[in-house]
């Protein structure tokens, strides 16, 4: 996901630090060394990843928009310039406004706020923003929690009891409550100094930044792999005691299924699939590019003729229209596919499905899967024009039945209507009127709509009065039985207001 680095150059970034060595540091310089170590590491093992670098003192600037060209990144961080005092709002309002114009507001984004601990004074500071959170107008909100899905990790240079003396730790767990609570605040432990801001800032990598590396099995044959962005843990709501359940670092492949009968599920995350072996080549061939050329051509050569499965699979599944059902833990599976980014280019994807045995209800179970070599016919018959899937419940869902909607007046009317157009045509239409009565019956006593039942009730003894001389002796009879029913459920009696019972015809002379 991608990274906004939040650099405070306030002056009070510019107290210096008493360090043993004659050469003089200030907190900024501990933290512009603390960035250069997290953004060497990025470039080495999170290459993919886009990072922001935005600079606040009382205002917010973007100093390097979203990119991944760590150099850059560096290099501005060598000439920052030191402003006036701290505004973490306004860094705040900054950091809003320089994702959702790059990303929107669903893609999740990781916030590093290096800062000294200060908060600021008098209008402004962090203690004043946060005392008058609910003393502000609809345009001037804090703007925490931001839109999108945020991780905060805020980084001081400062140690904890330097930050306890005043309200500086409670004001900033405040805010880290405020943005969401999915982070964490790192202080220096100790002296400040080179290495305690090293640590420092290597707990961090540690936490964010550190790449996720599995081995993918299928059968006989496997890969190192690298997943990016690294998978987080998920949490079962539904759970009694709901656990975060994490990505296996052995992924195995349990079965290939044509790409038309997964169709697009619905998943929890997607992520880039890398052969591990090719990145390393890749670094060894990069470090020593600028002294031996010649050995540069031969081991990309190399690089490019060593096999590997990943490769392999990725090919497969792009010729064969296939996904692969990767197992993720317990009861927890994904897919592997590919992906195209153009028409030349494409990439090795997994995507996570929700933890469970049926991630996939048209799928059925996925233990219940097997290969069709085991089927006592082809599924897919011999011309490959049907498919086993989806799966039919055995338990008949309730939204493929028709079920009876009067949320405006027009559908109760149109059903009372319909009723007594096929009263009307008794006998012929005996059964379709029953058929009728019974639906609007069930639907008055899930409601709890018994007056419904006696208005029409009432209905049909009219309309049982301006039958004609010419009507069938049936038809009287079978409106008079039916008003005498619809009665008898409204009193609510329970040998005539049972859900389950539905009014029959009645027995006559004439209808027999």
């Amino acid at each position: 996901m991608p990274t906004v680095v939040v650099m405070d150059v306030s002056l009070s970034m510019t107290r210096p630090v008493s360090l043993e060595s004659s050469e003089e540091f200030q907190r900024k310089n501990l933290a512009v060394h603390g960035l250069t170590m997290l953004f060497e590491h990025m470039a080495a093992n999170y290459r993919l990843e886009f990072t922001s670098l935005v600079a606040f003192s009382s205002l917010w600037e973007l100093l390097v928009p979203f990119t991944r060209d760590y150099n850059t990144l560096q290099e501005a961080l060598s000439n920052l310039e030191d402003y006036d005092k701290t505004c973490i709002e306004s860094a705040l309002n900054g950091v809003s406004n320089v994702v959702q114009q790059e990303w929107g507001s669903s893609c999740p984004c990781q916030v590093v706020l290096v800062t000294d601990g200060s908060l600021g004074i008098g209008k402004g500071s962090l203690r004043h923003s946060l005392q008058t959170l609910k003393q502000r107008a609809d345009d001037k909100k804090f703007p925490l929690p931001f839109p999108f899905p945020t991780k905060m990790f805020i980084m001081c240079v400062a140690n904890s009891e330097e930050l306890q003396t005043t309200d500086a730790m409670d004001n900033l767990e405040e805010l880290l409550r405020l943005s969401g609570g999915d982070g964490q605040i790192f202080t220096m432990e100790g002296q400040l100094c080179l290495k305690s801001v090293q640590a420092m800032f290597g707990r961090l990598i540690d936490q964010a930044y550190s790449p996720f590396h599995a081995v993918l099995h299928c059968g006989n044959l496997s890969s190192d792999v690298q997943v990016f962005p690294r998978p987080e843990p998920v949490v079962v709501d539904d759970e009694v005691d709901p656990m975060p359940r994490v990505v296996n670092t052995d992924l195995e492949i349990v079965g290939f299924i044509e790409v038309g009968d997964i169709s697009s599920p619905p998943v929890t995350s997607r992520h880039l699939v890398l052969p591990i072996a090719v990145i390393k080549e890749a670094e060894d061939v990069s470090t020593g590019a600028a002294e031996e050329p010649e050995e540069e051509v031969s081991a990309s050569q190399m690089a490019g003729k060593s096999p590997n499965f990943c490769v392999l699979l990725h090919g497969s599944l792009k010729v064969e229209g296939m996904v692969a059902l990767v197992q993720l833990g317990p009861d927890w599976y994904g897919m592997l596919y590919s992906q195209a980014d153009s028409k030349k280019k494409s990439n090795l994807m997994m995507s996570l499905f929700e933890p469970g045995p049926e991630p996939l209800p048209w799928l059925g179970k996925v233990a219940h899967l097997g290969p069709i070599s085991e089927a006592a016919e082809n599924p897919y018959g011999e011309d490959d024009s049907k498919s086993p899937f989806p799966v039919q419940p055995s338990i008949k869902r309730s939204y493929a039945q028709n079920v009876t909607v009067w949320i405006k007046a027009s559908g109760l009317q149109t059903d009372v209507q319909k009723i007594l157009r096929n009263a009307r045509k008794l006998p012929e239409k005996t059964q379709t009127f029953y058929k009728e009565l019974n639906r609007l019956r069930k639907a008055a006593l899930a409601f709890g709509f018994r007056e419904l039942l006696k208005g029409v009730g009432d209905l049909l003894e009219r309309e049982c009065t301006l039958l004609p001389d010419s009507a069938h002796p049936d038809a009287a009879f079978q409106l008079s039985h039916a008003a005498k029913q619809l009665r008898l459920a409204s009193a609510g009696d329970s040998q005539y207001a049972a859900f389950d019972q539905n009014i029959a015809p009645m027995h006559t002379d004439f209808s027999s």
